[in-house]
Parts: C-alpha cells; sequence; structure tokens
C-alpha cells in the first residue's frame, strides 16, 4: 500500500457503516460525481472508475450472506476478487476465514482495502494485480460482489471462475441484476432489497442475489 494512495482514501473518503452490512464500517464518499471526475475514472479512461468508494449493491448482499452464513468461509481460504473497499473480503474474515486474499487492479482500491481491513480490526492480505488470466492461487472459496458490469469483464470474469469451480474451489457471486451475469450457470442462493446511493444506481434500492456458479449446469463448458 502507497503512503500517496492511503492518503488519497483518508481525504476523500469517510468511515462509515455500510449500510446493508452495519457490522462492517468503510471509508466511502459522499459524493460520488466529483470522486469520480477528480481520479478521471471514466470508462473510456485508462484509471479504473472508483469502484473502491462505494459499497455496491452486489458487494453488500454478498457480505450480508457471508456474515449471515459464516460457514460457508469459516476455517476456509478465500479469494475476494475484483475486491474494490474490501467489503466482501472483510465480512468473510470476520466470519472465521482461514486466510483472505482480496485482489484488484486498481492501486487506490488496494490502499482502502488494507485501510478498511485495519479500521475493521481483521487482516486481508491486499494484492494488486490482473489475475484473471491465470488461476485462484490456494483458494477454497472465491467471492465476487458486482463484477459483471460490462461485456468484457463478464465474459473475462466468467471464464476465470469456471476454471478456478472445475479445479474445486466454491464461487459465490453477488449480482444486482446487471446485464451481463449469464444466470443460466449459477444456482440461486439468497435475495435482498439493498440501499444503494442513487447518484450511482437511479434507485434508492437495488434487489441483489446471491448465486452460486455450478459448472456442470447446462451451457457452462461454452
Amino acid at each position: 500500500m502507497s503512503d500517496i494512495s492511503a492518503a488519497f482514501v483518508r481525504l476523500h473518503a469517510r468511515l462509515a457503516p455500510v449500510p446493508f452490512v452495519p457490522e462492517v464500517r468503510l471509508h466511502q464518499a459522499d459524493e460520488p460525481i466529483g470522486l469520480w471526475e477528480l481520479t478521471e475514472g471514466e470508462f473510456h479512461s485508462a484509471q479504473p472508475p472508483p469502484f473502491w468508494a462505494f459499497a455496491w449493491a452486489g458487494g453488500q448482499g454478498l457480505a450480508r450472506y457471508v456474515t449471515d452464513h459464516p460457514e460457508v468461509v469459516a476455517g476456509r481460504r478465500v479469494l475476494d476478487l475484483a475486491a474494490g473497499s474490501g467489503l466482501v473480503a472483510i465480512a468473510a474474515a470476520r466470519a472465521g476465514a482461514a486466510a483472505v486474499r482480496a485482489v484488484e487492479v486498481d492501486e487506490r482500491a488496494v490502499a482502502a482495502v488494507a485501510l478498511n481491513a485495519e479500521v475493521n480490526g481483521v487482516r486481508v492480505d491486499a494484492e494488486l494485480g490482473d489475475i484473471l488470466d491465470g488461476d485462484a492461487g490456494d483458494a477454497e472459496v472465491v467471492l465476487v460482489g458486482d463484477a459483471f458490469y460490462s461485456e468484457a469483464m463478464a465474459k473475462r470474469m466468467l471464464r476465470f471462475l469456471l476454471r478456478v469451480a472445475r479445479a474445486g474451489a466454491r464461487v459465490l457471486v453477488g449480482d444486482p441484476d446487471r446485464a451481463f451475469l449469464p444466470r443460466d450457470r449459477f444456482r440461486r442462493l439468497a435475495g435482498y432489497d439493498v440501499p444503494v446511493p442513487e447518484a450511482l444506481e437511479s434507485v434508492r434500492v437495488k434487489h441483489t442475489t446471491v448465486w452460486e456458479l455450478n459448472p456442470a449446469l447446462p451451457g457452462a463448458a461454452r
């Protein structure tokens, strides 16, 4: 975690409980548009959008599920992929995971994960990198919150998740009905109505589903 990135997170986000998972506190931005412009994080830019600064619906739903069902991660090695703020990773660590690794492509997100884990009194190994063309290491459970937001990302993510599921990892995804999630390859575990920033989602509540990937379902080999 670089000192500059950590200072940026502290300056532009304040600690607050997560609306749907109040057991966890995160550094969160009050005003999304200003921060988006400040980080030059539009989708056409080389700089990733500041996903780390908000508690997105998919992550909130998945973190709620892990918190309420700690047996999913307790005693297991966990990978939180496209971790954003680290909300899901922190929930897994609080639920008793043996080890938690959170991977992000944005250096500021890595700093946010580290800061947020420290504030919540848990250990999360925050890592900078793109591992979608590789594997999940020794992870026994892979958690993904709200990562199917574009067609390109969804295709890469699905290939990775199918690969790690076939290698034996359990894969859970939190998704607020994004268009690019291939639902026919998952089974539903739970559904929640999650409060979200209206400035981000144009609504105050997003229905969010927690899914488990089943690589044996029809179409999964494609």
